[in-house]
C-alpha cells in the first residue's frame, strides 16, 4: 500500500525464454534474504532471449534518455554488501530517448551465453544472474528493475574415485578405523561405509557422521571462512563393542547440497567434508574429517 499516493510512472515485466522462444524450466531457489523464489533454469551455452513489457501508468506519459536491457553474471560478498563484481556483462540498447504513452514490447536476445559458474547463494557470498532493464531518465531518477535466473552445470563422472579409509585413535583406549566406497559423490548419490571398533577401552555413548560446508571468501587479512553443518547422521547410540562393523548409507539427495566450488574467479570457494564425531560418557569428543568431492549430473 502507498500512504503517500504515489504510484509508480510504468511496470516492467520480463518474459525470459531460450533460443527459438522456448520456455525454460522453473526451479525453486532460497534467495538471499532466505525466501523461496521461482525462477527460470539456464545452463552453459544457452540463449537468453525474451521480451519485455513496459506498461505507463493510466494517463501517464514517460520521458527517457533511452532503454537498454543488461545480461549480468555478479558475485557479491555480503562484507562488501551492495558491491557486485560483473563477471559477465553484456548490453542491448533497445530503444534511444523518446517517450512512452502506451504499452511497449522489446525483444532482446544473448545468444549462447558462456555461464561456466552455477548460482549460488551462502552465507557470505552470492552468485546471481539476472536481466537488468533500465530506462534512463536525467531527472526523477532512472527505472531499474532486475530479473533473475538460475544456471546450473552437470559434470561427467570421475574416472578415478578413490575409496577414503581412515583411522581415529587414542592410544591404548581406542582404535576405530572407518572407510567409505568413494571420495566423490554426485548431489543424489548414496553415501555408503563401514566404521570397525578394533579397540574400545573407554565408554563411548553416541557417535554420527556430519555433512560440513566450507565456504572461504576474499583473501589474506580479508578472508572469511564459515562452516555450515549441512547434514547429520546418527551411526550409532550406546557403547560399541571390540569387533564391531557398524554399516553407513546416507542419501545426499534428501539435504540442500549444492557441489564443490573451487577458486570461482578468485573470489570464493565451497568444500564438503565428512566430520565423524564420537561422545564419550563424560561427554568429550572426539573428530575426524575428511574433505570430499560433490558434482552434479542432473538438473
Amino acid at each position: 500500500m502507498n500512504f503517500l499516493g504515489f504510484k509508480p510512472a510504468c511496470t516492467v515485466d520480463v518474459e525470459l525464454l531460450k533460443g527459438d522462444g522456448v520456455k525454460p524450466e522453473l526451479v525453486t531457489l532460497r534467495s538471499a534474504s532466505g525466501v523461496p523464489e521461482t525462477i527460470p533454469l539456464y545452463t552453459d551455452g544457452d540463449t537468453v532471449s525474451g521480451v519485455v513489457t513496459i506498461t505507463p501508468a493510466f494517463g501517464k506519459k514517460i520521458d527517457h534518455q533511452g532503454i537498454k536491457i543488461e545480461l549480468l553474471g555478479q558475485i557479491e560478498a555480503y562484507y562488501d554488501k551492495g558491491s557486485f563484481y560483473d563477471f559477465i556483462a553484456s548490453v542491448r540498447e533497445v530503444s534511444g530517448p523518446g517517450e512512452i504513452k502506451e504499452e511497449l514490447k522489446y525483444d532482446f536476445e544473448f545468444p549462447n551465453v558462456e555461464m561456466l559458474n552455477e548460482t549460488y547463494s551462502g552465507v557470505n557470498v552470492r552468485l546471481r544472474y539476472i536481466v537488468k532493464v533500465s530506462l534512463v531518465r536525467s531527472y526523477r531518477g532512472s527505472i531499474v528493475k532486475d530479473f533473475p535466473f538460475c544456471v546450473r552445470n552437470t559434470a561427467i563422472l570421475p574416472e578415478i574415485n578413490n575409496s577414503i579409509k581412515m583411522e581415529v585413535g587414542i592410544e591404548d583406549c581406542l582404535h576405530i578405523e572407518f572407510e567409505y566406497r568413494k571420495s566423490k559423490y554426485h548431489l543424489k548419490d548414496v553415501l555408503v561405509g563401514k566404521i570397525y571398533f578394533l579397540l574400545v577401552q573407554i565408554k563411548l555413548k553416541h557417535m554420527e557422521l556430519e555433512i560440513r560446508r566450507r565456504e572461504t571468501t576474499g583473501s589474506g587479512s580479508n578472508q572469511y571462512n564459515e562452516t555450515q553443518t549441512m547434514a547429520k547422521y546418527e551411526v550409532m547410540d550406546g557403547a560399541p563393542v571390540k569387533g564391531e562393523c557398524i554399516p553407513i548409507r546416507l542419501f545426499l539427495g534428501a539435504y540442500d547440497l549444492s557441489p564443490t566450488y573451487k577458486d570461482v574467479m578468485n573470489k570464493f570457494s565451497v568444500r564438503y567434508f565428512l566430520n565423524l564425531v564420537l561422545v564419550d560418557e563424560e561427554d568429550r569428543r572426539y573428530f575426524k574429517q575428511q574433505e570430499i568431492h560433490l558434482f552434479r549430473t542432473e538438473m
